[in-house]
């Protein structure tokens, strides 16, 4: 029911003249390629530091509220994903410095290029040790900025009414 279609042609496809063709999907799915979505969120992320993370999360936030408004539910659920894509992302570099979550021994044979993969290439190999200081680094604060805000926004009332809505109409 809500899996994300990867077959449409997302250069030339503008979800906010043809919503009825947005699957929801699961977690993050379409956060870098829901257009013109992406392209007005993607500026406003950032989680180098705390102060970017709260900068970010809350001008990201704002946009969600600004959707909802608009009552454009697609907008709003693509701000959700990008304020979760916060989240993961700032607790992957605390986790681990590099970014790099796996051991980088070898790489998993005919694995498809992202957006078509399922998660890293080198996804079978070992997990490398998670950085000392992984729940308290920067990284780690930064996540929680982006978290307290994700589930604020996945929680709000008008969004899930909303969602509730959207589900009906075009699923």
């Amino acid at each position: 029911m809500n899996k994300f279609n990867y077959n449409l042609d997302f250069k030339k496809t503008d979800f906010r003249q043809n919503p009825e063709l947005y699957r929801i999907g699961i977690g993050e799915q379409g956060v870098l390629l829901v257009e013109p979505y992406k392209s007005e969120l993607l500026p406003l992320w950032r989680f180098k530091t705390v102060a970017l993370a709260q900068e970010s999360s809350q001008a990201i936030y704002t946009q969600f509220e600004n959707y909802l408004k608009e009552k454009d539910f697609v907008g709003a659920d693509m701000a959700r994903k990008y304020l979760q894509m916060g989240f993961t992302r700032a607790r992957r570099y605390a986790n681990h410095a590099s970014g790099q979550k796996y051991a980088q021994v070898k790489p998993r044979e005919n694995t498809p290029e992202y957006p078509y993969s399922s998660g890293s290439k080198y996804k079978t190999n070992p997990i490398l040790p998670q950085d000392t200081d992984a729940l308290t680094n920067e990284k780690a604060q930064a996540a929680q900025v982006f978290k307290e805000a994700w589930f604020k926004a996945k929680d709000n009332t008008d969004y899930k009414a909303l969602k509730k809505w959207f589900r009906e109409k075009y699923y």
